[in-house]
C-alpha cells in the first residue's frame, strides 16, 4: 500500500500564497490520477484539484485561476500551489492517488487564511 505524505500547510494572510507538496512512498507505474482535497469544520470533503500521470488537470471552480496542481512524476510527487487565498479556503488539505482501482489518502495538513 502506498504511503502519501504532505507538507506545506500553515497560517497565511487572505491574498497571500503557499504551496502543498504530496509525495508516495514509491513509484506509481500505472496510469494514475493524483489529487488534492478539502474538508472545511462542520462540511463534507470537497475536491479541489487533480491531475493525471499524463499531465491532464482538472479543478473546482472555486479555485480556478488561483490555485495550480502539478506533478513530478521522477519524484513521485504531486504540488498544490495556492495563490489569492481567501478566509473560505480555510481546511484540512488532503492528497489523494487513484490507481488501478485502488485509493491512498494522506494524513491531511491545516491551511487556515486568515482576513
Amino acid at each position: 500500500q502506498v504511503q502519501l505524505v504532505e507538507s506545506g500547510g500553515g497560517l497565511v494572510q487572505a491574498g497571500g500564497s503557499l504551496r502543498l507538496d504530496c509525495a508516495a512512498s514509491r513509484n506509481i507505474f500505472s496510469y494514475n490520477v493524483m489529487g488534492w482535497y478539502r474538508q472545511a469544520p462542520g462540511k463534507q470533503r470537497e475536491f479541489v484539484a487533480t491531475i493525471t500521470s499524463v499531465g491532464i488537470t482538472e479543478y473546482a471552480d472555486s479555485v480556478k485561476g488561483r490555485f495550480t496542481i502539478s506533478r513530478d512524476n521522477a519524484k513521485n510527487t504531486v504540488y498544490l500551489q495556492m495563490n489569492s487565498l481567501k478566509p473560505e479556503d480555510t481546511a484540512v488539505y488532503y492528497c489523494n492517488l487513484w490507481a488501478s482501482g485502488n485509493n491512498a489518502w494522506g494524513q491531511g495538513t491545516q491551511v487556515t487564511v486568515s482576513s
